[in-house]
């Protein structure tokens, strides 16, 4: 290795982890993990064996397939999370369900573990929105701030003359006619 390839790989490696954060920030990943997570030990607890010398203790259960069948949902549902997040409520919400149901079909949720990681994932998933770009974020900040609370605030630039009529009589607003000055339309519907 020379001294001219090591600073490309820190590049590449910069350049990769960049894009893993990118990738991240667009979709619930935290949610999806989380679900994901939750399906396996759902999964697994109701086929698993605990050898303790020459005692097997085997925690399977009448309801193996259907925590089988619960644990494979719930780790389809945190990959649709992060494969589709414009499904992301959609899984989040079948994700919380199947969590509930884990509780009554596969050993109390997997021991609550399963139970709760598909709760919180499903939750995260849910809740999540995507974030506004940085370029849109910069292009907002040069934006005045826009009141939040009080009645709209109606201003009319144009000089009173343009108009045709005063600006002390509610700026165009008590024209019922149906237009706006600007393009000709306001919005309003007339019924016959």
């Amino acid at each position: 290795m020379s001294a001219e390839t090591r600073p490309r790989l820190i590049e590449t490696s910069g350049r990769k982890r960049l894009s893993f954060r990118e990738w991240r920030g667009l979709r619930p990943f935290w949610g999806g993990l989380l679900t994901l997570l939750a399906g396996i030990p759902i999964m697994y607890l109701p086929y698993a064996n605990l050898t303790i010398g020459s005692l097997t203790v085997r925690m399977a259960t009448t309801a193996g397939a259907g925590s089988l069948i619960i644990g494979v949902l719930l780790v389809v549902l945190g990959l649709t999370m992060w494969f589709q997040p414009a499904s992301r409520v959609f899984a989040g919400v079948a994700a919380i369900l199947l969590s509930l149901v884990s509780l009554v079909v596969s050993n109390f949720g997997a021991f609550l573990v399963g139970f709760l990681l598909g709760l919180i994932g499903g939750a995260l998933g849910v809740s999540w929105a995507p974030g506004k770009a940085a370029a849109e974020a910069e292009d907002g900040a040069d934006e005045p701030a826009r009141p939040t609370a009080g009645p709209p605030v109606f201003v009319d630039a144009r000089p009173a003359a343009a108009t045709g009529h005063d600006p002390e009589s509610g700026n165009g607003l008590d024209d019922l006619s149906g237009t706006s000055p600007t393009n000709g339309t306001n919005g309003r519907h007339r019924a016959g």
